[in-house]
């Protein structure tokens, strides 16, 4: 009876003449020991799909009996380690390498075709035989070189190293069974050999470069190791085989193409020196992934994908699973959109393998909600058949048989009852794959709505044009555009400006196509002229990184939003213009609108920095004030759009502070515990140091722009010292913890400063200690400070540092608080101080009225609840427990300290006063409004300060 009683009928022939060419091959006792492994009917049938799969390994069974037995007796016959030393010869290292490969390969196969190993696992072990190879063989010949013209060194006399670049699947740790391999080759710097007949470094590793390529390239008797591809070098064909590291940079910065960022996405240094390795590519980074949101890359995603889809058109490859619709490169194509788009500033996306990508997109909302899997799923099918498929004769193909005995028999070896089954299997996944392809990389004719704007290209296009004026006044002022006069101007002082006329053809392409989409979407508005003034300056700041313009052009509802917030808040076009990186912002408008608890904004903060290199601060400063920037607007677009009301923003901005201040001295604690070391008595919860804020701050009621009032204490003994080499006594440990802290806040980096820092409002102001011991503050505040600073203590609260110390700074805030006050001089002191700042700080005139410091206004009522809060706080405790007014006011009303009346009235003038401020804030209006406004809340809050302090 045969062996293989479970083959399907139509291949039991084949298998069993294949059986017997491999029993003529072996010898007796192989044969028996065979024949044993395969009584078991897994074995019977992972033998029979690969013998029926790949005719590749049928043979390297039939030339290596012993293969086939340690295949069937274990699960992995292991990756060997080439011994470099052991070989004596070119011909010994090419015999070596494709005897490897051969084994490799064959049991890739056998593994597969078996169900032993996934589709990684095999990606993974073809990718560490072509790491294997390429080291092996870049060790031996580098040696013979040396050996014949000296080391390559640098002018300093350092040694020198080819580096190896894997690029595609290579780079990615997806190589396929019969794959080429795309590499580049670099060295550091140039120079001379050593030796006696000694040779330009260029020279050198042209010779070690073109002698790699033989020893994987050549076919011999043993068959080749890979193919290799050198086009994807700078120049391609045509340039240097070999480019010093500086040649490399210079090619990428000034003639570096769309497609060679694509393809440097998964480059990957697999052979050479490491320190060399890392050098070059944080080198070629800049130039892979861009700072900000870089949406350009999906036009030359397109492009590629148009070129390809022209091929498979001509060359009719519609069944080519890697090239045609719903192949595997639209899977890469959608991957790798994203990360070009978004790999400058999400470091995670820099992954090279797509597997370990498509869940991160999905955790952080690009795709939505199930399409990772199915992408994988799908994806996973098609490299499985693509396996298959160069399985069978160890050639690189990506075409489905048209034959039906090839069909059926690809079928077979991977486990499919018949031809059909998989033919419609491939069909529903590529038909998943062709539409998110379509979603993500669409072409744009079917995003954008050319029709809104068509009216306004010929305007645009002849906007400085004398002869086109009339016409163009007439179709501004049919646009609603109130002074169509104003409104050329703009546009043709922008037309005609020299930027504009340098502008590179793709960029000003990217103008033309934006600018009629601003005039349709001005002109829904109701001040069109203002809008248009409003984000001209935007346009006018990324006209040179034109690939914002890409993002706004590809994405309707950015524009909306745009065009909805500048009209509504001139700071909020401002900041736009200063930073345009925000405009990624808008990208989800529901999480452009949607407000933030203070823990979300927390750990949305600590993931932001998660994802920067803890040892690179310039740029964890960046990531601070991108962070801050991206939560002010989305903070402040709340506020216009009516989703957040007055107090929610002030929380807002708050808790926004609150983290920021938090992670910055997180990270002036690690540098300067680094530099000095630890305070002794300090223990891992407990750094012994705190931050109390005070003002606005202090109060949750900070505003936008509002500076930060902050006091810093410790607890720790002076006397004592760190443990660091460079130790330094405790206390000037926190003085320079302290320092580190404002300059990370106040340092104006290209994003400038976080916040500017106040810190008079510690113990004798400028002329104290920056950091006071909570000892010290305590005798301070008993026996020196004004009663302006206890006014003012009011207002203050524990924000970042030790929990315990916050917490005894709470309990002392509230003794000091609740100590009584001889009320009459108490009244005395908060009045005059009260009379000085009216008469330095008040911008208040006859028709004018000062929000914050006039007679009636936010000043007068804050004076009155920090009056009550410290000559009534003895008698009542619970009036101080809060530090922002208005819950003060509330608690004066539950303790039955003022009555609900005229303090509900302080507390809607408080608020009325507030949204106001907050509006003029946002269109860059100071505080001041006019006379006849407010008058009834004025009145009320004179009326009340008459009767508490008059």
């Amino acid at each position: 009876m045969s062996l293989f009683k479970t083959c399907p009928a139509e291949f039991f022939p084949q298998v069993e003449e294949q059986w017997n060419q491999w029993c003529e091959n072996a010898d007796a006792e192989q044969i028996a020991q065979v024949e044993s492994l395969l009584a078991d009917e897994n074995r019977q049938g992972a033998v029979a799909r690969s013998f029926i799969g790949s005719d590749f390994f049928y043979q390297q069974c039939c030339r290596n009996p012993d293969l086939l037995s340690g295949l069937l007796q274990s699960e992995d016959l292991g990756l060997d380690a080439i011994d470099v030393d052991r070989i004596d010869s070119d011909e010994d290292l090419d015999r070596r390498l494709r005897q490897l490969r051969n084994r490799i390969t064959a049991e890739a196969i056998y593994r597969d075709f078996a169900g032993d190993w996934d589709i990684p696992r095999v990606c993974a072990r073809l990718t560490g035989l072509a790491e294997n190879c390429i080291q092996a063989a870049l060790a031996h010949h580098h040696r013979q070189l040396a050996d014949r013209y000296g080391e390559p060194r640098d002018g300093d006399g350092n040694a020198q190293s080819l580096v190896v670049l894997g690029m595609g699947k290579l780079g990615a740790g997806e190589l396929n069974l019969s794959s080429d391999i795309d590499l580049i080759f670099a060295y550091p710097e140039p120079g001379h050999t050593d030796g006696d007949n000694s040779q330009e470094n260029q020279k050198f590793f042209q010779r070690l470069g073109q002698r790699l390529i033989k020893s994987l390239d050549a076919m011999t008797a043993d068959g080749f190791v890979f193919r290799v591809d050198m086009r994807l070098r700078p120049y391609g064909d045509s340039g240097p085989l070999v480019s010093h590291f500086a040649a490399l940079e210079d090619y990428y910065q000034t003639q570096g193409r769309e497609w060679e960022r694509y393809a440097m996405v998964k480059a990957r240094p697999v052979a050479g020196d490491e320190t060399f390795a890392d050098e070059l590519m944080e080198m070629l980074r800049p130039f892979t992934y861009r700072r900000y949101i870089d949406f350009s890359a999906i036009d030359a995603l397109r492009e590629m994908k148009t070129l390809i889809q022209r091929q498979v058109r001509a060359r009719g490859l519609s069944d080519n699973i890697k090239l045609g619709r719903g192949g595997i490169r639209e899977v890469e194509f959608i991957v790798q959109a994203f990360q070009l788009i978004r790999g400058g500033r999400e470091p995670a996306l820099r992954e090279r393998n797509l597997l370990k990508l498509l869940p991160l997109l999905e955790a952080d909302g690009h795709l939505e909600a199930g399409i990772a899997d199915r992408l994988a799923r799908a994806y996973l099918l098609l490299r499985r058949v693509e396996h298959a498929l160069q399985a069978e004769r160890d050639q690189q193909t990506q075409t489905l048989p048209g034959e039906s005995e090839r069909r059926e028999k690809l079928a077979f070896a991977l486990g499919r009852d018949n031809w059909q089954l998989l033919s419609e299997e491939l069909v529903a996944r590529r038909g998943e794959i062709e539409r998110e392809f379509d979603s993500v990389i669409a072409p744009p004719e079917e995003i954008a709505e050319p029709s809104a704007a068509e009216e306004w290209e010929g305007l645009w296009g002849a906007c400085d044009s004398d002869s086109a004026r009339d016409i163009n006044l007439r179709t501004l002022g049919d646009g609603g555009f109130d002074t169509p006069e104003d409104a050329l101007s703009l546009l043709a002082d922008l037309h005609g400006s020299p930027i504009v006329a340098a502008l590179p053809n793709t960029a000003r392409a990217r103008l033309d196509q934006f600018m009629p989409l601003l005039l349709a979407a001005a002109a829904q508005e109701r001040e069109p002229l203002l809008v248009l003034a409003r984000v001209l300056p935007l346009v006018r700041a990324v006209l040179r990184r034109s690939a914002y313009l890409v993002l706004i052009n590809e994405n309707p509802p950015v524009l909306q939003q745009l065009v909805r917030l500048c009209s509504a808040s001139p700071w909020i076009a401002d900041q736009l213009a200063r930073h345009p990186i925000l405009l990624d912002e808008f990208l989800d408008s529901r999480r452009l609108l949607a407000p933030s608890s203070a823990a979300d904004i927390a750990d949305e903060l600590r993931r932001e920095l998660l994802r920067v290199d803890p040892e690179d601060l310039e740029a964890q400063m960046e990531a601070l004030r991108h962070y801050k920037q991206s939560q002010s607007l989305r903070i402040a677009a709340q506020e216009v759009t009516g989703a957040l009301p007055l107090m929610k923003v002030s929380d807002s901005l708050t808790w926004l502070a609150e983290a920021i201040l938090q992670q910055s001295l997180a990270l002036a604690w690690t540098q300067v515990v680094e530099k000095y070391g630890r305070p002794e008595g300090v223990s891992d919860g407990d750094m012994r140091f705190a931050i109390i804020a005070y003002g606005k701050l202090g109060g949750l009621e900070l505003g936008h722009g509002s500076d930060l009032d902050i006091v810093f204490v410790h607890d720790a003994d002076p006397q004592k010292s760190t443990d660091g080499e460079r130790s330094i006594d405790n206390l000037s440990f926190y003085t320079r913890l302290a320092q580190r802290l404002i300059h990370i806040l106040q340092t104006r980096t290209l994003s400038g400063p976080l916040y500017e820092v106040d810190t008079r409002l510690r113990p004798s102001g400028n002329s104290g200690l920056l950091v006071t011991s909570l000892a010290a503050f305590e005798k301070y505040q008993r026996e020196s400070a004004w009663t302006w600073e206890h006014q003012a203590l009011v207002r203050a609260r524990p924000v970042a540092g030790s929990d315990r110390l916050s917490a005894d700074f709470e309990r002392l805030r509230l003794e000091l608080l609740c100590e009584p006050r001889d009320e009459q001089k108490l009244r005395e002191e908060v009045v005059a101080m009260r009379d000085k700042m009216r008469t330095h700080l008040d911008k208040s005139k006859d028709k004018n009225f000062d929000l914050k410091q006039g007679a009636g206004g936010i000043v007068d009522i804050e004076f009155m609840v920090q009056y009550a809060a410290l000559a009534w706080a003895h008698k009542a405790p619970s009036i101080v427990r809060f530090t922002d007014n208005i819950r003060i006011l509330e608690s004066l009303i539950e303790a039955g300290l003022m009555s609900a009346h005229p303090a509900g009235h302080l507390i809607d003038a408080y608020k009325a006063y507030r949204s106001e401020g907050h509006r003029l804030a946002l269109q860059q209006l100071p505080g001041v409004v006019d006379g006849d406004q407010f008058k009834a809340e004025r009145k009320t809050v004179s009326t009340n300060w008459q009767q508490l302090l008059g």
